[in-house]
Formats: C-alpha cells, sequence, structure tokens
C-alpha cells in the first residue's frame, strides 16, 4: 500500500497554549470529545486527568507513573498487554517522543484500538528556536543536567517532520488521517502578519512558531 491510495487532508490551526496535562487534556475534550465515547485507553496518563474529565466514558490509563489503572513500562514493553482491538479510542497526548520504541509502541495503539486514534506530538523546533538563536538558555527535555533527569524527550523533530510521520502510517497500518489540527500560542494580529510575511510558506512558518500536532486516525471500515 503507498502514500497514493490514502487520502490527504488539510492543517487546521487551532490558536490555544497549554501550561499543564490538564489544560491539555481539556482542549483534547473540547475539540475531540465527539470521538471520545465507549471504552478508552490513555497510553501515558500520568495523573489521568481525562477519567477526572469526561465522567461518561469507560477508562483504563497506562503510565510507568502518576495515578494509572495499570502501571506500565512503556519502554520495555514489545507488547500492550491487551487484545486486538480492545478500546473504542486510544488516547496518546505529548507521550511518544519521551520513549525511545516510539514506533512500536504506536503500532501496538494500532493494533489495541478499534475505531479511533487520538495522538499529539510536540514542535520541539518551537522551544528550542530561542535558546539556540541568542546562544544562551536552555529548553524542557534537552540539555546536559548535572544529574540524571526522571523523564526527557528521546526524539527532536519539528512541525513538518510529526505531519509526514501521521501521514506516513497510512501506508503502514489500517488507518486513515481524518483530522490533524495545529496549535499555536494566540498572539496579536500585526505579530502573526508579520511573522507571516517573513515565513509565507505555511509549513516554514509552523515550524517555527505552532507548538503542537494533532492527528485523529479511524480504522479502515469505520469510515
Amino acid at each position: 500500500m503507498n502514500n497514493s491510495s490514502k487520502h490527504c487532508i488539510s492543517l487546521t490551526i487551532i490558536n490555544a497554549s497549554f501550561n499543564n496535562r490538564v489544560e491539555r487534556t481539556q482542549f483534547l475534550v473540547n475539540k475531540f470529545g465527539k470521538y471520545l465515547t465507549g471504552g478508552i485507553l490513555d497510553v501515558g496518563c500520568d495523573q489521568a486527568p481525562l477519567k477526572d474529565i469526561v465522567k461518561s466514558i469507560k477508562y483504563t490509563g497506562i503510565d510507568i507513573d502518576g495515578k494509572p489503572t495499570i502501571k506500565v513500562d512503556l519502554e520495555r514493553l514489545d507488547r500492550l498487554p491487551f487484545v486486538d482491538r480492545e478500546f473504542e479510542v486510544v488516547v496518546c497526548c505529548d507521550v511518544l517522543e519521551h520513549i525511545d520504541n516510539l514506533h512500536q509502541i504506536f503500532g501496538e495503539i494500532v493494533r489495541v484500538a478499534k475505531k479511533t486514534i487520538i495522538i499529539s506530538l510536540p514542535n520541539n523546533w518551537t522551544n528550542a528556536r530561542r535558546p539556540i538563536e541568542k546562544g544562551r538558555g536552555t529548553f524542557a527535555f534537552y540539555g546536559l543536567p548535572a544529574q540524571k533527569p526522571q523523564d526527557r524527550h528521546k526524539w527532536f523533530f519539528g512541525l513538518s517532520e510529526a505531519w509526514e510521520f501521521y501521514n506516513a502510517q497510512q501506508s503502514i497500518y489500517p488507518i486513515k488521517l481524518i483530522e490533524c489540527v495545529v496549535n499555536e500560542k494566540k498572539r496579536n494580529f500585526i505579530v502573526t502578519a508579520a511573522r507571516k510575511v517573513f515565513y509565507p510558506k505555511q509549513m516554514c512558518y509552523l515550524n517555527r512558531y505552532a507548538h503542537t500536532i494533532w492527528a485523529i486516525y479511524q480504522r479502515e471500515g469505520d469510515i
């Protein structure tokens, strides 16, 4: 199967910013709540804010720490502890970039999803841009701290790479990308307009200023 056999969708840009996991989860619920039905697996759930915000779902959360339903170390797994298509929906928000076996776990997410998959990835470039340009400072999850950090990113990519990754999965697994949403912090109109003059190509602009990209997949046959 190749990319030409899959349909392409456009990016939707929504102004939003997240200071913590709860705010990110609230955006997920507000924007993609229509997909959150039936049994839901929350991969990398941390404190499980999705369970607290949406009371009507049958919730299972997995993580190495926090408040998971089942404690799981994703980096030490070849296979998630669930049967094929066990969950109506699988959610994985800003988690895959923290694990070496990103591609393996993505495949496992597809395996255990019966209908819908909701994924978000960060645009690491936007956080790194200013410290690198200024020649000073640090940015979250990278760098060289004096002591081994509890958590860090294992992958460094821009938004365009994440977009390409999302699209490529359609050629690997029986899934279709049905929505893709990009988040950019809300700025003054004049600032945004000026930025677009300097960076008129959409992907160049988004690589520089957007911070999160969401993908919604549905398993083929459910569309």
